[in-house]
C-alpha cells in the first residue's frame, strides 16, 4: 500500500487559504469592474498570493492556536495584503486566458 493510502491528509489545512480569500473578497471589492472575475483569474490570483506568504498549516487543536497567533500578527497580515495585491496586479494585467 502507498504511503499516501495510509493516512489521512485530508486532515491538513492551511488558515493561509482562509486569510487569502477573505482578503482577495476585501481587495476585489473596490476593484474596478474590468477586472475578470472567472473561476481561471480568481483562483489565479489565490494561488500566485498563496505563493508569496508564509504557509500555515495546522492538523490539531495546537495547530489551530499557533495558526490563530500568527494570523493576528500585524507583519503577517501585511504581508498578506501585499500579497494578494499583487496577485491582483499580476492577473489584471495578463489574465489566466485570451
Amino acid at each position: 500500500m502507498a504511503f499516501i493510502d495510509e493516512y489521512d491528509f485530508d486532515l491538513l489545512k492551511n488558515e493561509a487559504e482562509v486569510l487569502v480569500i477573505r482578503e482577495m473578497e476585501y481587495q476585489l471589492k473596490s476593484e474596478s469592474e474590468d477586472m475578470c472575475r472567472c473561476n481561471e483569474c480568481i483562483v489565479d490570483i489565490a494561488a500566485i498570493a498563496l505563493n508569496g506568504v508564509k504557509p500555515l498549516y495546522r492538523f490539531s487543536l495546537l495547530g489551530t492556536l499557533y495558526a490563530s497567533q500568527a494570523m493576528t500578527e500585524r507583519a503577517y497580515a501585511n504581508s498578506v495584503k501585499q500579497a494578494v495585491a499583487q496577485a491582483i496586479k499580476k492577473v489584471k494585467k495578463n489574465p489566466a486566458h485570451d
